[in-house]
């Protein structure tokens, strides 16, 4: 055997594990080593914190579907942070005024300095965080706070449901999605997700800490920073946030900006990746596997040339074929019934095309994110956290 051959091989176990042979293996953990969670509905006071940048067009549903939200009114309050708008944001914010939302209006600062902001000022013995964008299930934020009743849990994770132009879950990017919410219902049943969902995810305010001002993921950090002090990152799945599926562009650059914040928690929380992270293996293999996947793609690309005849043929038109779909799927109709198996496919190529974008992706400061790194390391698992100023509830 020779070294395109070792190459080829070692590539492709490697791809073999990520997409498959990790799965399994937490399909057979999951069902040995299932977790219970205690769920139960307890009035608790929650603060909803709202970061806005220029959301004209959604705060005013956005405002709408929090009021709408099956949760007792006096037990909640409602704080939303114009992150610099430009637009109509804060005037229509003001519009709810007089139902207890309180606008905080700053300069622009990017969501960590907003959030750390909102968190100073919260006082509910809950924090949820939701994004402008998406709409709320009445029922999410009761769901949410019911899986508090577990005293093991420290973040509740709701679920993103993606929709149609019709308001119908999105048949296109249903394989990708379905294949996330199955490896994340599994790890919440084990022990706890590796981060929440941004648009609708919950924490007790004690275990809330300040974000680095450049911080781009808020829904790892916050996380990461509860489970470090012992509590689980739990998934709720029956809690859900619905928003409209956006161009494959907008959402690789998304991706490049998620996989460069990724780096950014290694650098804050480097247990991640030894054995002081009890769930360190899942870590590894769900998330920093993924980082290397396209390299792994490329290692095997590239080794194809050198393979002996006939295997190197064969591996060549293989993924000759394999992106070739991906990219016959941006000429085919919508509803063309070829799309289920070249959607799924050209999703997998552009998602993780981003992470050889991200390689030119600068990292905003590290160097703060390596002071807190010894910040994590020093606390001591517990209840205790910031104490943070108590302020009034919702009219």
């Amino acid at each position: 055997m020779n070294l395109a051959s070792l190459l080829f091989l070692a590539g492709a176990l490697f791809i073999l594990y990520t997409l498959v042979g990790y799965p399994l293996l937490l399909t057979a953990l999951a069902r040995r080593a299932r977790v219970p969670i205690e769920r139960r509905w307890e009035p608790r006071t929650v603060s909803i914190l709202l970061p806005i940048r220029n959301g004209e067009g959604w705060v005013r549903n956005k405002l709408q579907s929090i009021r709408a939200l099956n949760y007792p009114r006096e037990l909640l309050e409602i704080l939303v942070a114009s992150d610099g708008s430009t637009d109509s944001t804060e005037a229509t914010v003001r519009e709810f005024e007089i139902e207890g939302v309180r606008l905080f209006s700053l300069p622009p600062g990017g969501k960590a300095v907003a959030l750390n902001l909102l968190m100073e000022h919260a006082s509910g013995e809950i924090l949820f965080f939701t994004d402008v964008r998406q709409t709320l299930d009445p029922d999410s934020l009761r769901l949410l706070v019911a899986c508090f009743a577990d005293l093991t849990v420290g973040v509740a994770s709701g679920e993103l449901v993606i929709l149609d132009q019709q308001g119908r879950e999105d048949t296109e990017v249903g394989l990708y999605w379905q294949y996330e919410k199955w490896m994340r219902k599994r790890l919440s049943s084990i022990d706890s997700l590796p981060g929440a969902t941004g648009c609708i995810y919950a924490m007790r305010r004690e275990l809330a800490v300040p974000l680095p001002p450049d911080c781009l993921l808020d829904d790892v950090y916050l996380p990461m920073a509860a489970f470090f002090r012992g509590r689980r990152l739990i998934l709720e799945d029956m809690a859900k946030a619905y928003d409209s599926s956006s161009p494959l562009g907008t959402e690789f650059r998304r991706k490049v900006r998620t996989q460069a914040g990724i780096y950014q928690i290694l650098f804050a929380f480097p247990d991640l990746l030894g054995p002081r992270n009890r769930m360190w293996i899942h870590f590894v293999s769900h998330k920093f596997a993924r980082l290397l996947l396209p390299f792994a793609l490329a290692l095997i690309a590239v080794s194809s040339f050198w393979l002996p005849e006939p295997w190197g043929r064969l591996a060549l038109s293989g993924q000759a074929l394999f992106y070739g779909l991906a990219f016959l799927d941006i000429w085919l109709p919508p509803g063309f019934p070829l799309r289920r198996l070249t959607s799924p496919i050209r999703t997998f190529v552009t998602l993780h095309g981003r992470n050889v974008v991200r390689q030119f992706h600068p990292i905003p400061a590290p160097e703060t994110f390596l002071a807190l790194s010894h910040r994590h390391r020093s606390r001591q698992p517990g209840p205790s956290g910031p104490k943070l100023e108590s302020r009034r509830f919702m009219k």
